[in-house]
C-alpha cells in the first residue's frame, strides 16, 4: 500500500509513549508499504531526528510546531467552539500541503495519528484510519477533575469542546483504532478495532536469571515524563499516601559486624524522569532512602535492569502504559492501579499486581519484595505475556487487518 501517515508529532527521538509507538508501528510497516509521513516538529527536535524516520519513509514533510500555551491559542479558543488542543495543533501550510500530495500523488490510504491533527486534513474520499492513543475529552476530563475550583469550569468548558470535537471526526473516519478494549466500548461505533501498544522484545528482556530480588538492595522504580499530569499525580501520592506505608512496613534484618549492628537490606525509591517539579522534591526532607534521579542518560532497558519493582500507581490519563509493559518484558514485577494497568490482558496476582488503595499498594509493595518464588513466577509469566500478545510484529499485523478493511 501506498499511505499517507498525517502526525501531529514526529517520532524521533523515543521520548513517550506516543513516540514509541509510532516509530515501531513505521518500521514494521516500511517492510512491506511505501509511507510519506507529514509531521509537526518541536523546536527541540534536530534534522538528525527528522533522517532517522527518514530511513524508514519514502518521504518525511515537516512542520514547526507551534508554542500550545500562547496567548494567541488561549484567545483564539475562547472565540471558537473548537477545544484548545485542536487549535493549538491546527496549521493552515499542513493542510496546503496536504492537499498538494492528495492531488500530485495517489495514495491508497491516509492514516491519522490522534484526531487533533483530523482538521489539517481536507476532505477526500480516500479511506482513512484515525488512530485515538487514547479518549481525550475522558483525560482532560479527569484532570478538570483535580483542577482548582476556581479554574474548574473553565476546563469542563474545554472538556465539552473537546468530546464534541472528537467525537465529529470520529464519524469521519473510515476506520478507527483505540489501544484497549475498554476504549473501543467507549467510542461505541462499529468501525473500531484494537491495536494495542507493543515491545521491542530484544530490547527489553530478562537478563539475570536469578533476578535481582536475592540481592541485598532494593529499589522500587518510578519512572515517567513530568511534562504529563498523570506522572506528576502519581509521584505526589506515592511520596504523600504510598512510601511511607511501604517503608515502614519494609523488613530490614538486623546484624552485628564488627561492633555495630547494621541492616542486611536497603530499600530504596527510585524517581527517575527528566525536570522534576519541584512540588515533588518538597515532598521529600532529609530522606536518605528516596533518589530523585533527573540526569540519568541510561536507556529504560538498562533502567529496568537495576529495578526490583515497578511502582504505577495511576489515577488519572488514558491508553495503555508503556514502561508497565516494558517492564513485564524486562522481568521487573509491576505493582499499579486498575486504570494504569487498562489495555493490558494482564491478571492480578498472575502476571502483575493490582490494587487502588494506597494501604494495599504498599501491602501488595512489601509482599512481592519479601516472597522470592512469586516474584519469580510473576516476572516469567508477565514476559510470557507479553512474547504471546505485544510484540510489535504481532501489533503491526493487527494494524494491516484494519487498513485492509477500511480500503475493501
Amino acid at each position: 500500500m501506498k499511505i499517507l501517515l498525517v502526525s501531529s508529532y514526529l517520532p524521533y527521538p523515543l521520548f513517550s509513549g506516543g513516540h514509541i509507538r509510532l516509530f515501531n508501528i513505521i518500521k514494521e510497516l516500511s517492510k512491506r508499504h511505501k509511507i510519506t509521513l507529514v509531521c509537526e516538529k518541536r523546536d527541540y527536535q534536530t534534522d538528525k531526528d527528522v533522517n532517522e524516520v527518514k530511513k524508514l519513509c519514502e518521504n518525511v514533510i515537516v512542520f514547526r510546531r507551534k508554542k500550545q500555551w500562547s496567548m494567541e491559542n488561549i484567545i483564539k479558543t475562547a472565540f471558537s467552539r473548537e477545544p484548545f488542543l485542536v487549535v493549538g495543533h491546527t496549521n493552515r501550510s499542513m493542510r496546503i500541503k496536504i492537499e498538494e500530495l492528495l492531488t500530485m500523488e495517489k495514495f491508497d490510504l491516509i492514516h491519522a495519528e490522534t484526531f487533533y491533527i483530523m482538521q489539517n486534513i481536507p476532505k477526500t474520499r480516500i479511506p482513512i484510519v484515525l488512530a485515538e492513543h487514547n479518549i481525550e475529552y475522558l483525560v482532560y476530563k479527569r484532570y478538570a477533575d483535580l483542577a482548582p475550583k476556581i479554574f474548574k469550569f473553565l476546563f469542563y468548558v474545554d472538556v465539552w469542546k473537546m468530546k464534541t470535537s472528537e467525537r465529529s471526526f470520529w464519524l469521519k473516519a473510515s476506520r478507527i483504532i483505540a489501544v484497549s478494549e475498554e476504549e473501543k466500548k467507549i467510542i461505541g461505533y462499529r468501525n473500531v478495532s484494537v491495536v494495542p501498544n507493543g515491545v521491542d522484545l530484544k530490547q527489553f528482556r530478562i537478563q539475570n536469571s536469578e533476578f535481582r530480588i536475592q540481592n541485598g538492595e532494593k529499589r522500587v522504580l518510578f519512572i515517567g515524563d513530568f511534562k504529563w499530569m498523570q506522572n506528576i499525580d502519581s509521584a505526589k501520592w506515592i511520596l504523600k499516601d504510598i512510601w511511607p506505608e511501604i517503608s515502614s512496613k519494609f523488613p530490614t534484618s538486623p546484624m552485628l559486624r564488627g561492633a555495630s549492628k547494621v541492616h542486611s537490606s536497603k530499600l530504596t525509591l527510585w524517581i527517575v524522569g527528566k525536570n522534576i517539579p519541584e512540588s515533588i522534591k518538597k515532598l521529600v526532607s532529609n530522606q536518605e532512602d528516596i533518589i530523585f534521579d533527573e540526569d540519568n542518560r541510561q536507556k529504560t532497558s538498562e533502567i529496568f535492569q537495576q529495578a526490583d519493582v515497578l511502582l504505577a500507581p495511576i489515577r488519572v490519563g488514558g491508553g495503555t502504559s508503556f514502561k508497565i509493559l516494558e517492564a513485564m518484558a524486562s522481568g521487573v514485577p509491576v505493582v499499579a492501579t486498575r486504570l494504569g494497568i487498562e489495555g493490558i490482558a494482564a491478571r492480578d496476582k498472575e502476571e502483575v499486581l493490582i490494587a487502588d488503595d494506597p494501604s494495599l499498594i504498599a501491602f501488595k509493595t512489601t509482599e512481592i519484595l519479601n516472597n522470592n518464588n512469586h516474584y519469580q513466577e510473576i516476572a516469567i509469566k508477565a514476559r510470557r505475556l507479553i512474547e504471546e500478545k505485544y510484540d510489535w510484529k504481532i501489533i503491526v499485523k493487527k494494524l494491516e487487518e484494519v487498513y485492509s478493511s477500511a480500503v475493501k
